[in-house]
């Protein structure tokens, strides 16, 4: 690769870096191609995953400020998913092409600026997609609205009631409108 090639590159790869929400770092070593391929359709559209050389990625992770700790696990043949959308759908998808392909690792990756284990970016697979705990929140939300809501009416109720009851007026006016 040539010089002009090479600060490309860097350059390229610190603008990714500096773009995503998180980059998981793994190794691939004893993958095909073809697998490779697929595993990149299954990350969908919320990532990119591409092969790196370690040189030029260490180079382009301190240009980029990320945690000194990432360069640390660039070694052995290195690939990174840069995710650009939901990080726990990227999570899950690399969390089952491993399990589904031994020879992905994951090495560890780095999540809005914070350093992740391989551990906790499994864990980080196992939360629920964006949408379900919207849904859950909002559905909790109403839940709570309309307990509220409940609350205030019963308690209201007989403040309401109480003088409505008491009113010798009101008995009165309702006999006389009935008498006439």
């Amino acid at each position: 690769m040539a010089r002009a090639e090479k600060v490309t590159a860097v350059a390229e790869m610190t603008e990714r870096f500096r773009d995503s929400s998180g980059a998981v770092l793994t190794e691939y070593r004893g993958l095909s191609v073809a697998q490779l391929g697929e595993l990149r359709r299954s990350l969908g559209e919320h990532a990119t995953f591409a092969v790196v050389k370690n040189t030029l990625t260490k180079i382009a992770a301190s240009d980029a400020g990320v945690a000194p700790e990432l360069t640390e696990l660039l070694s052995g043949p290195s690939a990174i998913a840069f995710v650009q959308g939901d990080v726990v759908e990227t999570a899950k998808g690399l969390r089952d092409f491993s399990r589904a392909h031994p020879f992905l690792v994951i090495k560890g990756g780095v999540l809005d600026g914070k350093v992740m284990t391989p551990d906790e970016i499994v864990k980080l697979a196992d939360v629920e997609p964006r949408e379900v705990l919207l849904a859950k929140l909002a559905a909790r939300l109403l839940a709570a609205l309309q307990e509220k809501q409940g609350g205030e009416a019963e308690g209201g109720a007989p403040a309401a009631d109480g003088p409505a009851d008491d009113a010798p007026g009101d008995a009165a006016e309702a006999g006389e409108a009935g008498d006439g």
